[in-house]
């Protein structure tokens, strides 16, 4: 594969791009892609189009000052018949609401943001995990990737508590480099349980009649994909963490997989999720991973790579933009031909 041919679709799409983008994506394009300096007056007028982009102002408008957003009715009902957050629908829209204001280029000095913030953490427990949000049996590591992501992204990559959270992450990575659910990826594989029904080994999971998910043990199962790429997408936000020998030994987890299934059905088992466009971008798929895999520093040297570099070439359209489906959408398209041409031009420059 021609560098070249690499840098060419790179300036193509990206001056089509900038010529319909929304401010906050023509934004992370003319910095992270084509490396423009904050000063810029074009960058500064873009920055300033960011502050008054209308979904960045309602979310920051809605956000409370508990650092929570309201949910349907529905939703709420039924966290409040359960032990409530961190289990339910309020924890899952904080984290996906961050994330988006961030996109947004919002920092945490405005509105509720660090409320939101401080709120995640008061869910910390001692051992440095946070549970929820589906229940409060064991904690999700992919959800704790999501949670150290956003608490990263928004400065507090020094917080002891981030730090305790992040080292609670590397403590259960497995004997492959990978993670997994607990019990769902490990435990429901022993003879006993492995033709139960997920809802019936849950109940037994919850009365304590299983036996203890252990990172360390298991080692005939392999590590989740998916649950792994999550909480790589955590830590690698952070600099002094993406060069951690379990960060990368993680990413060769996944690297080594792509495009194949995942083993656990829990997670997105079939291996489409890989070539799936999708924004946002809330869980794993195969321009996440690419996202992920270039800014951990993999490129042209690593000979994985050039399956999937393949395959998002070819994945573009004529027009020069990726789609999310065979019927355009304009605003999410213009994320993911984002995201797509600053993964193809950091590959480029990782040589």
């Amino acid at each position: 594969m021609q560098l070249s041919e690499i840098d060419r679709v790179v300036q193509e799409s990206s001056r089509k791009l900038l010529q319909v983008s929304v401010p906050p994506v023509k934004y992370w394009l003319m910095v992270d892609t084509l490396g423009m300096d904050e000063r810029d007056p074009l960058v500064q007028r873009t920055i300033a189009e960011c502050k008054a982009y209308p979904p960045r102002l309602k979310l920051i408008r809605t956000l409370r000052k508990d650092g929570t957003w309201p949910i349907s009715k529905s939703r709420k009902a039924a966290e409040d018949a359960g032990p409530g957050p961190p289990v339910g629908w309020t924890y899952i829209t904080m984290l996906r609401n961050l994330q988006l204001l961030e996109d947004m280029y919002t920092d945490k000095g405005e509105g509720f943001i660090s409320s939101a913030l401080e709120r995640i953490l008061s869910w910390q427990k001692k051992e440095g995990y946070i549970l929820g949000p589906y229940h409060d049996l064991f904690p999700l590591p992919h959800y704790n990737g999501y949670a150290i992501r956003n608490l990263i992204i928004y400065g507090m990559q020094d917080d002891p508590r981030v730090k305790r959270l992040a080292d609670w992450l590397l403590s259960i990575q497995r004997h492959d480099g990978g993670w997994v659910i607990p019990y769902q990826e490990d435990v429901k594989y022993l003879p006993e349980y492995k033709h139960m029904k997920m809802q019936d080994f849950m109940e037994l999971v919850r009365k304590g009649d299983t036996p203890k998910s252990d990172p360390k043990g298991f080692r005939d199962v392999p590590s989740c994909i998916w649950t792994t790429m999550m909480v790589i997408r955590g830590l690698a936000r952070d600099k002094t963490y993406r060069r951690r020998r379990e960060v990368l030994k993680g990413a060769d987890f996944f690297l080594d997989r792509f495009f194949k299934a995942n083993r656990h059905e829990a997670y997105y088992h079939s291996e489409k999720n890989w070539t799936q466009f999708k924004y946002p971008p809330y869980f794993g798929s195969g321009l996440g991973a690419l996202y992920l895999l270039t800014i951990l520093g993999y490129g042209p040297g690593d000979e994985r790579m050039e399956k999937p570099i393949r395959w998002l070439l070819d994945a573009r359209h004529s027009d020069g933009f990726w789609w999310q489906s065979d019927r355009p959408h304009m605003q999410k398209d213009q994320w993911i031909t984002g995201f797509a041409v600053d993964v193809l031009h950091r590959y480029s420059k990782n040589r």
